[in-house]
């Protein structure tokens, strides 16, 4: 599994290096009527990837984290519950029952 997970990064920071060298032409941004901002391309279009992939990753990771403290709270609630025997005390005489007779034997 850890092959096939990088190998997909991989394949995607190729992707990502090809795309940038391909494109790497200036672009002007008008943010407002008397801001423009020069970036290159592939910045533009990794920075709008960025901002829209990164907060719904956060909130995902948030509550995978959040829901697996709920199932190890729920597993350990079901989980049975031993009860610990009262220690003997030393003082008291430990007596042995006596053996039953087999039948035919006196005793």
């Amino acid at each position: 599994m850890q092959f096939i997970k990088t190998m997909l990064w991989v394949l995607f920071a190729v992707t990502l290096v090809i795309f940038a060298v391909n494109n790497w032409a200036p672009t002007s941004i008008l943010i407002w009527p008397e801001v423009r901002v020069d970036t290159k391309l592939p910045v533009l279009v990794i920075g709008a990837f960025a901002i829209g992939f990164l907060p719904m990753w956060l909130l995902h990771r948030a509550s995978n984290w959040r829901l697996k403290r709920r199932i190890a709270s729920l597993e350990e609630a079901a989980r049975p519950r031993t009860v610990p025997m009262a220690p003997v005390p030393a003082s008291a005489p430990i007596v042995a029952e006596p053996e039953p007779a087999i039948r035919g034997e006196p005793i």
